[in-house]
């Protein structure tokens, strides 16, 4: 069982998530997966009732969070209505509650892969990584796991500069161009799916967007649609030159294939990975 938070504003909210769990359901690693959502369906009060306890004994519930939060501490536990790390059901089934994805150790290869990914012919020795997260009190935890990883990343010594940059705290990702001096800068959201905030909210703080989001909001389904195609053209033009400077801006690292891996790492399977991250 992957949960997430869903959107009902958003309809590329869930699609990571989605897919993640398609691929998952693919490799037959597993008798059933399905997602829940906080705010959209199947909700996570349906989720008690998705699989049937004469096939499946235990349930796996993987937070596909970025950190430990409000929403993985009380949120999912409540409406799952878990006693801890394991609760056993009434009819029998036992329920293990996992760390969210943001947790795995490897979350540092994934945003090293994804940076290579966008941008495979750069030097790293003169190229910068920034690491975008929200930032504010709202977001503590999540700008501490940026943090983290960015820290991981820079003890191995691959890149110029790693630095964790947030939209509304210091370092503020605007002041990227003061913030570093290599010639090549690659940016990744640290975010578990694109919406306003990728598509649109950290390209304008770039400078390589124009920031449209009262009309994308406003946007009937179909329209939200067709926006979205259009929207995901600002992670089609790398790299961007600004000030004789080559800058590459990723899609937000949860949309990396790579999660379906740690999906199925979080949840107690240690397989081989199927896009060659570091075990």
């Amino acid at each position: 069982m992957i949960v997430a938070h869903g959107s009902t504003v958003n309809p590329d909210s869930s699609a990571p998530t989605l897919a993640h769990a398609a691929e998952i359901r693919r490799r037959k690693v597993f008798a059933d997966v399905e997602c829940a959502f906080w705010k959209e369906e199947p909700s996570l009060r349906d989720a008690l009732s998705l699989f049937d306890p004469k096939v499946v004994r235990e349930v796996c519930v993987v937070p596909n969070f970025i950190s430990e939060g409000y929403f993985t501490q009380t949120v999912v536990p409540r409406e799952l209505e878990l006693d801890g790390r394991l609760t056993k059901r009434s009819n029998g089934q036992i329920w293990q509650y996992c760390e969210p994805v943001g947790n795995h150790p490897s979350m540092a290869d994934l945003l090293l892969h994804r940076a290579h990914h966008i941008a495979p012919n750069v030097d790293p020795g003169e190229t910068s990584l920034l690491i975008v997260a929200h930032g504010t009190d709202l977001n503590e935890n999540s700008a501490v796991a940026a943090k983290r990883e960015a820290d991981k990343i820079r003890a191995l010594g691959k890149y110029a500069a790693v630095l964790n940059v947030y939209m509304e705290e210091p370092p503020l990702v605007a002041d990227w161009r003061r913030l570093t001096e290599t010639g090549n800068v690659i940016v990744v959201p640290f975010f578990i799916s694109d919406g306003l905030h990728s598509y649109e909210d950290i390209p304008v703080l770039l400078g390589i967007g124009n920031g449209r989001s009262a009309h994308i909001r406003k946007a009937t389904a179909r329209q939200a649609t067709t926006s979205r195609g259009a929207r995901g053209e600002v992670f089609r033009r790398n790299p961007y030159k600004i000030d004789g400077r080559s800058l590459f801006y990723a899609p937000s690292i949860g949309t990396d294939p790579g999660f379906a891996d740690i999906i199925i790492e979080q949840a107690g399977c240690r397989k081989v990975r199927k896009f060659g991250l570091s075990s």
